[in-house]
């Protein structure tokens, strides 16, 4: 009896080593299977971690390269505002240099248009004198004309000294005549091409104005 019942308690504590140890090895599995569950779970954060850190550094990409566009979108538009900087100056200073001109026409054909004015004065007051002496050498002559005509009528025509100088101041009078008419047709001629240089003059001045108002409305050349 003392050996079944010691056989039956040593059977029994196998029993109960066999069964701690089957709750070590379970206890041990659920250790392991905790363990692979919490190395699942980081790895899937791993993988979580490296997905957002790969779309993190794509859209750093992305802005970088926007950067740099919005970067050259600049320097071209700062080149641009230099370009038409430069153009306007440019075109600030041929209008400045186009009203200085017209400024200087505008004196130039005033004082031509005054000298104009005073010598069309003077050739009509010249053209009248002229007249008037040329009138007052026909009566003259006239006058001698008709001396002459009596003195060779008369019994005096025998005074030949007083027949030459008769002959001899119709001589002068009619060099005198001659000389003023060529005065007159010389001063005519004078009028008339300052005439033709002032018409000269406000034409050029009417093409630099319509050149400079086609120039104004084609205006300057700007880089899209």
């Amino acid at each position: 009896m003392e050996l079944s019942a010691a056989f039956e308690e040593r059977v029994r504590q196998m029993e109960d080593a066999r069964n701690h140890r089957l709750a070590l090895l379970n206890a041990e599995k659920e250790i392991q299977a905790a363990k692979l569950r919490i190395l699942s779970a980081k790895l899937a954060a791993t993988r979580r971690l490296e997905c957002r850190r790969l779309l993190l550094e794509r859209r750093a990409a992305d802005l970088a390269s926007r950067a740099l566009a919005a970067r050259a979108d600049i320097d071209a538009a700062r080149a641009r505002r230099l370009l038409v900087a430069r153009d306007l100056s440019s075109v600030r200073g041929e209008i400045e240099e186009a009203q200085r001109r017209e400024e200087d026409w505008d004196r130039f054909y005033e004082a031509k248009r005054k000298e104009m004015e005073e010598f069309q004065a003077e050739s009509r007051r010249f053209e009248a004198e002229t007249r008037e002496e040329v009138q007052r050498l026909r009566d003259s002559v006239s006058q001698l004309k008709s001396a002459l005509q009596e003195l060779q009528s008369s019994a005096m025509y025998s005074n030949n000294t007083e027949i030459a100088a008769a002959e001899a101041r119709k001589s002068d009078l009619t060099a005198k005549k001659a000389k003023l008419g060529e005065s007159l047709a010389s001063a005519r001629q004078f009028r008339a091409l300052l005439q033709q240089q002032l018409q000269k003059a406000f034409q050029s001045q009417v093409d630099d104005g319509d050149q400079k108002e086609a120039q104004a409305t084609s205006g300057p050349t700007i880089m899209p």
